[in-house]
Order: structure tokens, then C-alpha cells, then sequence
């Protein structure tokens, strides 16, 4: 059986935005067109592809099972088209991504740094999120690739790569250091003393609250912060105790002392996710294939 790929075209197009009118719009084609394409795609077919009322079509059964082939081929396809009109005309472009402060600094301004040296003239935008706020944006389309820590939703909709791990410490400023000293203190005691973390709904938060827990102990942060680059500042000036990658501590790590824990810290990783569902711009494809 012989049909062009032109109606099958058509077909994605109105499938994929349930309209005739808006697929017309896409394709900047006569909506009548459009209407016969199908009906002949139909009757080539010997199936109804599409159940149609005042609110639009609605694929059925039939037309469900095509639109599963024929999307992975519409796409293919014009991946193709992609790399072939577009390879030369990389260097534009822009690149949303949503990163956590943590994968940020300890992870993702190198690899940009080495990214930008070669593609110099693709803008990237960098959202300062936490993990749960960078996965919704990734899942709703608003940005094209989501650098974040660990722990991080596990989603069907979600391609998760670990890219990094790193490991964290406890710290304080002088006062609380000269209260402490070099003791092993536990975390059952650690929350006699206030403790600064990122806020809640965050990954990271949700990482202590529950290492505090398997530890027998209640973890009731007295100060919340937005981002993981507050935590030292306010260590440093006796607000509490915090806790913060290793590698915070080996670019500013000064006036403040390691608090010596029974309790190890599990290492954490740093995550590259995608959305599956959606096709990243060729841009965005050469970063995420980068990091």
C-alpha cells in the first residue's frame, strides 16, 4: 500500500493540536486541504482516524495506535531536516536551563565555560531553581534541560543522567566552634543547636529532613534559605549550623570549622534531565549530549 507522507503529515499536525484550524496555521495550508487529506488518508486506511464535534477532533482507537508510529516518524524525520539545514547555523540559538546553586557551582559553570568557548554565540539562560521547581518546568516545556541534585522525582516523562556525585559536611561559625570543639557529636544532639537550611519543598531539605530521621532526631531548621550560596554567609556570622558541599568549603571556606558528626552524610549526585516527550532544539541537544 502506497499513501504520501504528505497525509500522514497532515494527520500528525492535527492530531498532535486536536484542530484543524491550528495544524492549518502550522503547516500554512487551506484548512479544506487539510479536511481531505485525512478523509482520504481514511479511506485509504478503511478506518475513521478522527471523532469530530464542536470542540475540536478527538483521536479514536484506530487513529490513537497511528498517531504512535506516525509521531516517532514525523519526528525522526524532521530531527533529520535539523541536522542537516541547521548543523551549519549551530552557533545560534538559545538554551533555557534550570539549575540548582549546587550543580551550578560544583558542576555546570565549567562545563559552560568549555561549552561557550566553542558555541560563543548560543545565548544560554540559566533559572536558578530548586529541584522539584526545575523538574516542573522541564515537564510543563518552560525550559530545555534541568541540572539538579539529588533527590529528584523519578518520572516516566524524565530521562535522568548522573553526572556527578559530591559530598557535604557540617559546618559553624567561631562561636558555635569554641561551644563544640572537636567532639563527635551526633545528630540527636545537633538539633539542640539551630540549624540553617534551604527551605522547604526543596530536594535538599527533604534529603535532611529524612537523614535526621533515620537518625531518631526532628529536623526544625530555625533559619530557610532560597539558595545554597546563603548558607556560608550566615555560618560564618554565628546564625547557626549548615551543612554544605565540600566544595563550597575549597573556594570559600574561610572562618568557618568542620563540625565533627558521628553520623556520615550519604553522598549526593548531580543529575542532566530531559524531557522524553519533547524534541530539544538542536542547541539544547548539543548542550545536554555536553554535559
Amino acid at each position: 500500500m502506497y499513501i504520501s507522507y504528505d497525509y500522514y503529515r497532515i494527520f500528525y499536525y492535527v492530531a498532535k493540536y486536536g484542530s484543524f484550524t491550528r495544524a492549518a496555521e502550522i503547516l500554512i495550508a487551506g484548512q479544506p486541504n487539510l479536511t481531505r487529506a485525512v478523509k482520504t488518508l481514511e479511506t485509504q486506511l478503511g478506518c475513521t482516524l478522527f471523532s469530530r464535534s464542536n470542540k475540536g477532533v478527538k483521536l479514536t482507537s484506530e487513529g490513537e495506535k497511528l498517531y504512535e508510529h506516525i509521531r516517532l516518524a514525523v519526528e525522526h524525520i524532521q530531527a533529520g531536516e535539523d541536522e542537516i539545514s541547521h548543523g551549519k547555523n549551530l552557533r545560534k540559538g538559545v538554551v533555557s536551563v534550570g539549575a540548582t546553586e549546587i550543580a551550578l557551582r560544583c558542576f555546570l559553570l565549567p562545563m559552560l565555560n568549555e561549552f561557550r568557548d566553542k558555541y560563543p554565540e548560543i545565548r544560554i539562560k540559566i533559572l536558578n531553581l530548586s529541584t522539584p521547581q526545575a523538574l516542573a518546568l522541564l515537564k510543563g516545556g518552560t525550559i530545555d534541560i534541568a541540572v539538579v541534585t539529588t533527590p529528584a522525582e523519578k518520572s516516566s516523562e524524565l530521562s535522568q543522567r548522573i553526572v556527578k556525585s559530591f559530598g557535604e559536611t557540617a559546618v559553624c561559625g567561631k562561636a558555635y566552634f569554641e561551644k563544640l570543639g572537636n567532639d563527635e557529636i551526633s545528630l540527636q544532639n545537633l538539633v539542640e543547636y539551630p540549624i540553617i537550611s534551604l527551605e522547604r519543598g526543596s530536594g535538599t531539605y527533604g534529603f535532611y529532613d529524612d537523614l535526621f530521621k533515620s537518625s531518631g532526631a526532628s529536623f526544625s531548621p530555625v533559619i530557610e534559605v532560597a539558595t545554597a550560596d546563603q548558607i556560608l554567609p550566615m555560618v560564618k556570622h554565628n546564625l547557626g549550623i549548615g551543612f554544605v558541599p565540600e566544595e563550597f568549603l575549597r573556594e570559600d571556606g574561610g572562618e568557618v570549622y568542620r563540625v565533627n558528626l558521628i553520623e556520615d552524610i550519604p553522598k549526593r549526585n548531580i543529575c542532566v534531565v530531559t524531557n522524553r516527550t519533547r524534541r530539544l532544539s538542536l542547541p539544547a541537544e548539543k548542550l545536554g549530549l555536553w554535559l
